[in-house]
């Protein structure tokens, strides 16, 4: 399990957290970066828009290793919020948004996102 302060800081930690992963479960490079992204950006949303960037608050991200399958879950300590109804970065009106890329990239680069407790947990799934 992967702690961190809800400091943007600390997104960094993720990829030696994931590096870690590779070896012990021989994840190829395609995966890795599929994988190294996704938890980017849900840490990254965790910080910043589930914990409003209170370091007192933390983000926890979870590893669940079944048969061919890795599943992450990050959690943070926000209310959530209303996954089923998020702007589509594709459409022309947000093409130059700075935001609201992160989930539409977890949902393209992963085989699974399943949101948990409104949205303030996500589990991304892998095949490996």
């Amino acid at each position: 399990m992967l702690k961190l302060a809800s400091d943007p800081k600390n997104v960094a930690r993720v990829e030696s957290f994931v590096e870690h992963l590779v070896d012990k479960y021989g994840i190829s490079p395609d995966v890795y970066g599929n994988i190294l992204i996704s938890l980017t950006e849900a840490v990254t949303n965790a910080i910043i828009h589930g914990n409003d960037n209170d370091e007192t608050k933390t983000v926890q991200v979870r590893l669940k290793k079944q048969k061919d399958t890795l599943a992450f879950l990050i959690s943070d300590e926000g209310r959530g919020f209303d996954f089923d109804n998020l702007p589509d970065p594709t459409a022309p009106e947000n093409l130059l948004k700075l935001g609201g890329r992160g989930v539409f990239l977890m949902r393209q680069l992963s085989d699974d996102v399943i949101f948990y407790n409104n949205g303030s947990t996500v589990e991304i799934c892998f095949r490996i």
